[in-house]
């Protein structure tokens, strides 16, 4: 029988708190089950089972966040269809042929997926941090810039729309 796809049964309407309390009851069971497996389970270091539960070991604390924090997504999907038309577009990527070049790119990637997230419009939202970044001083506090973050900037020409209801959109 195939699973149902979608949002539907996954308690992605629900509250970060009512996420964390679904979780912790049945979840966090399944979970626990699943270390006690791994910790008892025996292979060969370098079979695909023994890298396998090395992975997972390394990743325990990573991946128990799960279990202390309902605004964590239990799906990567909306992360990955954010990141497609840069998968699709990787040719027009290609001055990213050393560490800083990628680097660059991931920064603009981040910048601009945040902005849409966020409900903005990206070109306007870089354009307006750019220019006004630039007249600021050298040495700003962190609480000053955080004022230019995508979930914290208003246009001044628009009221402002909730991130929740633009995603919506």
């Amino acid at each position: 029988m195939a699973r149902p796809t979608g949002a539907k049964g996954s308690g992605a309407k629900l509250s970060s708190s009512e996420r964390l309390d679904r979780r912790s009851k049945s979840l966090k069971p399944l979970i626990d089950s699943f270390w006690q497996w791994c910790d008892q389970a025996e292979a060969l270091p370098k079979s695909r089972l023994g890298k396998a539960l090395i992975y997972a070991q390394n990743q325990r604390k990573a991946l128990n966040q799960i279990l202390n924090f309902g605004e964590i997504d239990l799906s990567n999907n909306a992360s990955e269809r954010n990141m497609k038309s840069y998968v699709i577009g990787r040719k027009n990527w290609l001055f990213s042929t050393s560490p800083k070049g990628a680097e660059a790119n991931a920064i603009w990637m981040s910048w601009i997926e945040s902005a849409k997230a966020n409900g903005l419009t990206p070109f306007k939202y870089l354009q307006d941090i750019i220019e006004k970044i630039s007249k600021l001083p050298v040495f700003m506090k962190t609480e000053e810039l955080e004022a230019y973050l995508p979930w914290n900037w208003q246009d001044e020409n628009k009221p402002s729309i909730p991130a929740k209801m633009a995603v919506a959109k």
